[in-house]
């Protein structure tokens, strides 16, 4: 018989250790000739990551030691940081971005050596920033985005698509790099080549929209790599997306038609611009335009209400990718997806089968072979292969290993409750179990309420160990895509719009609630958790609903003031004109939504994290929000990292974060864990 113990107190075999060990997941897929490279966390090697090579043996090598850490931080949140070409005879050439000073790198892994610099340093600002680079070994350069700061201020600075020379020469001389596109846009993506190189098309977008509310696509011509380095991109005009068109990514088939993915019917969904009639249609008006002036371009799957693309959060980030046979690659779904092959002829997608219920935006193509990268409710983010030739899929690096038994493993319940209204609120639900303690006849479990971060994003359906590292332990966790969140069609994400600290915080405690209501858990016992933007809805859900009787905020935004006033970094510093609403027509929002500003209210423990090195949501938000608590007699704890940013890479850091998590449960909720440190809570 399974003995009994109190919810909260159960022995498990999964500790912090192992949590922060798996913590992350690989990167930025890629193919070198026939060779899959990677980049892949390394939280044991101070959170830095390794660019990863698989040999045709199956063999894998991380290719640089450390410290060498392959990532951008253009736009903060980085992008595609590295790229690879094979040359006969001589092996693979690398370029990367190295974090520390954001330098693009020239690497040649066969050859010996060090990496050599292609790019200089700038002490403006933060610096010449690279990403989502391709190799034109023909021309000897490699094109790739660059963000250069002008000022000292996170928002002095421009973007542009540049031309970094291969042999170095730019490596003391800004002057060397050749700038392809114009600033007239504050942000871009890199450049995807025609298959006949003539024509070069990306991404961009302007401030105050994100790149969910509104990009275009850019269309410029190309001169023949015959000629060598020439000029800037010709003829540019715009030929795709607007004001309140979200394109999310943009690239070429083999006959030359451009693809595109276009949420301009409320669904991300895969289009097809023939070129000619891109060249020749009518032009949106300057500034995006409107989407009655765009030149038409044709669904290849119309009607099915999924998504097919995403959030572009990240610079290069791939929902889709194109065969050589005319097929294309794509992941597409209603919050959870899959990874299938459409017939762009017919419509039809084949998926293919497998265990896996999320694919990252992250696809690479070998021919027949499809890469992507991978997880599910058992298994962790793997990359897997698909054989399009033959419909095999199987896990070719990176791959999953059970660190325990997977009896321990959550079990996911996909849940749609009622949120105020009525409307839909979608969430997993992850019930307290292990095989080896049951609970007392009678018992209702605590649970924690999981808000993602984003807020424009959503939480996976996939194996979490920090989710069973709660759940062994007699913890319930549900996790919420409140409205706003990002899988749903365009008209769930709008719900947000200037409902940012309301929306949120409702669908969270009405899932809060009815777990309770049902007699899934206990109603007395119920934390809110999260980083980021889910740390602000986790601060202000212990402000303004009386659900909870704790909190653990990471990372958070607390003053909507003081982040809308260079408070923030470029990207997102002015995402809260669509969540909160104008600044200049709607001040008393900020003020009053913000969890600083409602210190009086906030009656519950709670625990904040934060990094020290944080430029999105700086200490300084936590510091005012902390002056105000003072002498308020709540309990809390204010535990920093130095060397952390933002979201937590280093082992150690993630350690002390879950271990003094678990323990403000245990203190609030009255059960005792006497296998991590007690965290003390001032007052």
């Amino acid at each position: 018989m399974v003995p009994k113990g109190a919810y909260g107190t159960w022995p498990s075999p999964i500790d912090a250790t192992l949590a922060a060990s798996h913590d992350g997941r690989p990167e930025y897929v890629g193919t070198v000739g026939g060779e899959l490279w990677w980049t892949a966390p390394r939280p044991a090697e101070d959170g830095r990551r390794a660019l990863v090579r698989r040999y045709p043996d199956g063999r894998e090598e991380s290719v640089l030691p450390p410290p060498w850490n392959v990532r951008s931080r253009v736009i903060e949140y980085g992008g595609v940081p590295w790229a690879g070409a094979e040359r006969p005879g001589a092996g693979p050439l690398i370029v990367f971005v190295h974090f520390p000073d954001q330098r693009l790198y020239a690497y040649e892994p066969d050859a010996g050596g060090e990496p050599r610099p292609l790019t200089p340093l700038s002490a403006t600002g933060g610096g010449l920033r690279w990403a989502d680079p391709r190799i034109e070994a023909e021309r000897g350069e490699v094109w790739c985005v660059l963000e250069e700061f002008t000022g000292e201020a996170p928002t002095d600075v421009r973007r542009v698509i540049a031309a970094v020379p291969l042999d170095g020469s730019a490596a003391g001389d800004r002057t060397a790099v050749r700038e392809l596109s114009d600033d007239s846009h504050r942000f871009v993506t890199g450049p995807r080549l025609s298959p006949d190189g003539a024509h070069a098309a990306w991404i961009a977008w302007d401030h105050p929209r994100m790149p969910w509310d509104g990009t275009v696509v850019r269309l410029g011509a190309v001169a023949p790599a015959d000629a060598g380095p020439t000029g800037p991109f010709t003829g540019v005009r715009t030929v795709a997306g607007g004001v309140g068109e979200s394109v999310a990514q943009v690239d070429w088939s083999p006959d030359g038609a451009l693809l595109l993915v276009s949420d301009i019917g409320n669904w991300w969904e895969i289009q097809r611009l023939d070129l000619d009639t891109a060249l020749t249609g009518p032009v949106p008006a300057p500034g995006g335009g409107v989407a009655a002036t765009r030149p038409a371009a044709t669904p290849l799957c119309p009607g099915r209400r999924e998504e097919f693309g995403g959030p572009l959060w990240k610079i290069g980030l791939r929902w889709f990718h194109p065969l050589d046979n005319g097929m294309i690659a794509v992941i597409h779904g209603k919050g959870a997806n899959a990874l299938g092959i459409l017939d762009p002829e017919t419509g039809d997608i084949v998926d293919m089968a497998g265990p896996w219920t999320e694919w990252a935006a992250d696809l690479a193509v070998h021919g027949d072979r499809v890469f992507g990268v991978a997880a599910g409710p058992r298994s962790g983010y793997e990359i897997v292969e698909l054989d399009t030739a033959t419909g095999r899929a199987r896990v070719v690096g990176a791959a999953h290993r059970d660190a325990v038994d997977p009896a321990y493993y959550p079990e996911p319940r996909i849940r749609t409750f009622a949120g105020p209204g009525g409307r839909d609120v979608h969430a997993h639900v992850y019930p307290p179990y292990s095989p080896d303690t049951a609970a007392p006849d009678g018992e209702l479990p605590p649970y924690v309420v999981w808000a993602h971060g984003g807020p424009t994003s959503r939480v996976p359906l996939v194996l979490d160990l920090e989710i069973a590292y709660f759940t062994t332990r007699g913890i319930g966790v549900v996790e919420v895509n409140y409205g706003g969140s990002t899988g749903y069609g365009r008209e769930y994400r709008d719900r947000l719009r200037e409902q940012w600290g309301v929306v949120d915080v409702e669908d969270c405690a009405a899932v809060a609630r009815a777990l309770a209501a049902e007699g899934t858990a206990d109603g007395a016992r119920l934390a809110v958790r999260g980083g980021s933007a889910g740390g602000w809805t986790a601060a202000a859900s212990l402000a303004t609903t009386g659900v909870y009787g704790c909190g653990t905020i990471s990372y958070p935004i607390l003053d909507l003031e003081g982040w809308a006033a260079d408070g923030t970094h470029d990207f997102e510093s002015q995402y809260l004109e669509s969540l909160i609403g104008p600044r200049s027509e709607v001040p008393d929002r900020y003020r009053d939504r913000s969890p600083v500003n409602q210190v009086d209210r906030i009656h519950a423990p709670f625990l904040l994290l934060q990094g020290l090195d944080d430029v999105i949501c700086p200490p300084a938000q936590c510091e005012r929000f902390l002056a105000r608590m003072a002498g308020r007699g709540i309990p809390h704890a204010y535990l920093t990292f130095e060397g952390e940013g933002h979201g937590f890479r280093k082992a150690a850091t993630m350690v002390t974060a879950l271990e003094a998590e678990l323990s403000l449960y245990a203190q609030t909720f009255g059960f005792a864990r006497p296998d991590v440190p007690k965290l003390e809570l001032t007052r």
